[in-house]
């Protein structure tokens, strides 16, 4: 799939369902991540990817959170949704660095 044209109208996000306009305001993120072998992406809202990157780290995304409709399930992700949905599609947002475990 090749980046889209700036300003398109990509559909809703699979993570908030919010519109989503490529450009800076949009991510590609790999469900499961390439690192464990993950080859699927869909195109997310920057804020949406940045949280899911900021709450778990690789093998945890790859083994509880492998596709859309597990991550919107997950009750942190659940409570983000429910304020990304006031957000502007636009919007890019800040979140803390992630807590890796090592």
């Amino acid at each position: 799939m090749a980046d889209p044209e700036r300003g398109a109208d990509l559909g809703p996000c699979p993570l908030c369902g919010r519109p989503m306009i490529a450009g800076p305001s949009i991510d590609r993120h790999h469900w499961i991540p390439k690192k464990e072998g993950g080859v699927e992406w869909d195109w997310l809202h920057r804020l949406c990817h940045k949280k899911l990157h900021s709450l778990y780290d690789e093998k945890e995304l790859a083994r509880r959170l492998p596709d859309a409709a597990s991550a919107r399930a997950d009750p942190e992700i659940a409570k983000f949704i429910k304020w990304a949905r006031k957000q502007p599609p636009e919007a890019t947002g800040r979140h803390a660095r992630p807590k890796r475990r090592r």
